[in-house]
């Protein structure tokens, strides 16, 4: 594991800053994520124009949904193994590339909604090779000791990718259709992934060379190998079984947050987001402290107290019916989440070998996109069976408990990774 470019000693921010490479990737991130956000929001805004008899509006929305959803379980374990198999580098530049021409034939095609959901499909397949690549790209670039920094850099550009890139979406697209004519808006999309991927070339990744048995292997004899290494690595393996329950969580909350919001007075449709957002900016600030400071935090069961502050936040909304203390009881959760989220994801790469990144995080994504999946379709059923405050309860339960084992399970393995 060897940098492109020799960071600056140190840790925290100020390294990362004089590290040319990886700060183009980083930017490269910021560009591609409010890229996704925002042709997220043309998805939608295109299905006026994608009208099909045989489905409504509202099936025809969660049709989209599901064709950005299945490419995420279907071909993340997959794509993990073609990662490994080629320059990671490359498989970012060919994926925004793709992505790009994808929206680009959106004028061309016939204006059918099963052709929009196929380019949804592909563009979201594509997307299951571009996140194990730049996740494994980025022990490429940094010094171990910079690797948690470099996690919450990560970490708090996401979550502001995701309240910013939503929120300015709309604006741009209108924007683009003012300025760019009745093809504006894919011109637009289009557009920031070719700047995307035009930063990806910039970067310079060092790779050891794929050695040529391994190319040979056959890709089914490579999945079991990947299995096989998460069953060995015990740490690795229950800091993903963390992530995926922190996204679960994450999950239901979007589903719950309806009725939440409505419980302190945010009653307005569309305010619920409020609660998310709150959430966001407690991820932010709890991703950007570890960033800054996270050398100082050896030997502390950051796990534990990140799933003991969800857990104590779920408890407590179920008493909840103030505004303020709604939305920062969400910051704190999200400020917890951080706490697992971002040594997690610095434990999985630090301790993760080259050769095995692409196979290891293609795992992770997959895990990741199930436990969104999932709690979607089963948050809603179980509110109205059992109502608002036992599912939060309940919730509750089940985080200190995961807490309380992700303790059992990490302890004293954190200051070997920051």
């Amino acid at each position: 594991m060897f940098p492109a470019e020799p960071p600056a000693s140190g840790s925290g921010f100020r390294a990362l800053m004089k590290n040319r490479p990886f700060l183009i990737l980083w930017v490269g991130q910021i560009v591609s994520q409010v890229a996704d956000k925002v042709f997220f929001i043309l998805l939608i805004a295109l299905l006026e124009n994608y009208q099909t008899s045989l489905m409504g509006a509202n099936s025809m929305r969660s049709a989209i949904m599901v064709a950005f959803t299945l490419p995420a379980i279907f071909f993340g374990s997959a794509a993990g193994i073609f990662v490994d198999r080629c320059p990671k580098k490359r498989i970012m530049v060919a994926s925004d590339w793709i992505r790009a021409l994808l929206i680009l034939l959106l004028p061309i095609l016939p204006k059918q909604f099963l052709v929009l959901l196929v380019i949804t499909f592909l563009l979201s397949t594509v997307t299951q090779f571009f996140a194990p690549a730049e996740q494994a790209a980025i022990p490429l670039l940094v010094k171990r000791e910079n690797l948690m920094t470099a996690n919450a850099l990560f970490t708090t550009t996401m979550m502001g990718s995701l309240i910013v890139g939503f929120s300015v979406g709309e604006p741009l697209l209108s924007l683009a259709g003012t300025w760019g004519g009745i093809y504006g808006q894919e011109f637009l999309v289009a557009l920031l992934y070719l700047l995307a991927a035009g930063l990806s070339q910039l970067v310079k990744v060092v790779e050891a060379p794929i050695p040529i048995e391994s190319i040979a292997v056959h890709p089914l004899q490579d999945l079991k190998e990947g299995f096989r290494y998460l069953w060995k690595k015990r740490l690795v393996r229950t800091a993903m079984v963390q992530l995926t329950i922190l996204y679960s969580v994450f999950a239901a909350l979007t589903v719950l947050a309806i009725e939440l919001a409505k419980e302190i007075g945010l009653n307005e449709p569309g305010q619920f987001s409020f609660l998310l957002s709150a959430a966001g900016v407690g991820m932010v600030f709890g991703a950007g402290v570890l960033g800054h400071w996270g050398d100082r935090f050896h030997h502390k069961p950051l796990p534990l107290l990140g799933f003991l502050s969800m857990g104590f936040v779920l408890g407590v909304f179920t008493l909840t019916t103030n505004l303020w203390m709604g939305l920062g009881l969400s910051a704190l959760l999200g400020l917890g989440a951080s706490l697992i989220g971002v040594p997690m994801q610095t434990l999985i790469q630090a301790s993760t070998p080259e050769n095995m990144r692409g196979k290891v995080f293609g795992f992770q994504n997959n895990a990741v996109n199930i436990a969104l999946s999932a709690p979607l379709a089963i948050a809603g059923p179980l509110t109205d069976q059992f109502g608002l405050r036992g599912v939060l309860l309940s919730m509750s339960i089940i985080v200190n408990i995961v807490g309380v084992w992700a303790w059992l399970s990490t302890r004293n393995v954190l200051e070997d990774v920051i």
